[in-house]
Formats: structure tokens, C-alpha cells, sequence
């Protein structure tokens, strides 16, 4: 029998208190990747040509970044490259993996894609509080009246669930659809799937990462500024 949630691959347990699935080793495997490929591409860093293809490689990606964070917020990126970006890196290079046989996305489990949300849902305030002050902040959530609290609350709340739901919904689905084809066709087809799901896993890396960033630049600037800040491309909650 297939399985299609990683969840439900357990390595190793203590009892029914803790355990250790396919979950968790998938995502220290992204993890150890990533730091490899920092060391990798940071320990002879230069200024002066020939650069490394390591160097110009990764410089690439986080021009690529930062420009798309530039254009949404019409800030300098610094600010938000280092949370938005690794949600970026690490979504990509998960759904990169899933080409390697036996490996499945940690995104693929909704454990996973709602710790992310919640990462996302603790960042706004934090963005918010720095960019604004806490009174400046919170008084936005009994805007236009102290009825509209619970609402805003639950609009939080919700607008994370649905951040997790959404990459949860994607990524699963691409792993049931593999294994449907792999018990009907087990050759061709299923690899055909796995390389289309690589270009999907990127795209809802992109998505992830950019919705992450408009709701933390939402949070960031009164609500008279967001018209004027935010990317006229359209990205809107």
C-alpha cells in the first residue's frame, strides 16, 4: 500500500508520546542541504572576476529575491530577504528533491505548511510592531470601530489557515496523482508527473513566499500608505 502522507512513514518511536517520521527526516535533509549549499557557495566569496559558478549561482537567486520583494513593497529588501527568502529556499529545494526516488516534500504534509503559516502569522506583527510601534499596530485591528476586533482576529486566523491549506492542497495532491499513475502505468507516466511537479513545487514556492511578503508589508504600513506601497501587479490578499 502506498502512502501517500509522509506523516504516516514513522522511522522511529518512543512509546506514543514521540516519534520521528518521514516528515521530519525529509525536512533535516533540506535543512543540511541548505547550510551545505551556503558553506559551499560563502567560504571563497570575491569581488573580483572570475567569480565561482556556486557564487554567481546563488547571487542570482537572491537578486532574483530581492527584486520581486522591491517591486511588492517599493522598499529596499533587506529588511525582508532573510524571512521571505528562506521560505522561498526551502519549499524550492524540497519540491527539488521529490526527483530523487523515495523522497517525498515535507510541504506535502500539512504539519509541515501550517508551521510556515504560523512562522508567517507570528512575523506580521513582529514586521509590524517594528515598522510601526505596538499602539500604532494593534489599533488597526479596531479600525473602524472597536466592533470590527473579533473580525479582524478571526480574518488573521483564517488568512493563515488558508496559507497552509493552499500549499498543503498542492503539494498532496501532486503526490496522490503520482501514485495513481504509478499503480495504473508504473513506467513512463509517473516520471513524466515527477518532472511536471518539480515546475509546480517552484511555482507554489514563488506563491508562498510572495503572499508571506504582502501580508507582512501590509502589516508594516497604516492603511492610507498600502495602495501607494504595494506592487500595482496585482498581488492582493
Amino acid at each position: 500500500m502506498v502512502q501517500i502522507n509522509p506523516d504516516e512513514v514513522i522511522y522511529w518511536s518512543l512509546g506514543e508520546t514521540f516519534s520521528i517520521n518521514e516528515t521530519i527526516v525529509n525536512t533535516w535533509i533540506v535543512m543540511a542541504l541548505l547550510i551545505l549549499l551556503t558553506w559551499i557557495s560563502t567560504r571563497h566569496l570575491s569581488i573580483d572576476p572570475p567569480l565561482s559558478h556556486m557564487q554567481v549561482f546563488m547571487e542570482t537567486i537572491v537578486s532574483f529575491m530581492k527584486s520581486e520583494i522591491e517591486e511588492i513593497s517599493r522598499k529596499s529588501p533587506e529588511r525582508y530577504i532573510h524571512f521571505s527568502g528562506t521560505l522561498f529556499l526551502f519549499i524550492s529545494v524540497a519540491s527539488l528533491l521529490s526527483i530523487v526516488p523515495g523522497y517525498r516534500s515535507p510541504a506535502s504534509s500539512l504539519s509541515t505548511t501550517l508551521a510556515m503559516a504560523i512562522c508567517v502569522f507570528f512575523a506580521v506583527p513582529i514586521y509590524g510592531i517594528a515598522e510601526r510601534g505596538a499602539s500604532d499596530y494593534f489599533a488597526r485591528y479596531v479600525q473602524p470601530s472597536i466592533i470590527m476586533l473579533p473580525f479582524n482576529i478571526i480574518g488573521e486566523v483564517s488568512r493563515t489557515m488558508a496559507l497552509a491549506l493552499r500549499l498543503f492542497g498542492n503539494m498532496m495532491s501532486q503526490n496522490l496523482l503520482v501514485a495513481v499513475l504509478l499503480s495504473i502505468v508504473p513506467l513512463f507516466l509517473p516520471s513524466v508527473m515527477d518532472l511536471f511537479g518539480l515546475l509546480i513545487g517552484q511555482v507554489q514556492a514563488y506563491i508562498f513566499s510572495v503572499l508571506a511578503t504582502v501580508y507582512i508589508i501590509s502589516g508594516s504600513f497604516a492603511d492610507e500608505d498600502q495602495k501607494e506601497k504595494l506592487s500595482p501587479r496585482g498581488v492582493r490578499e
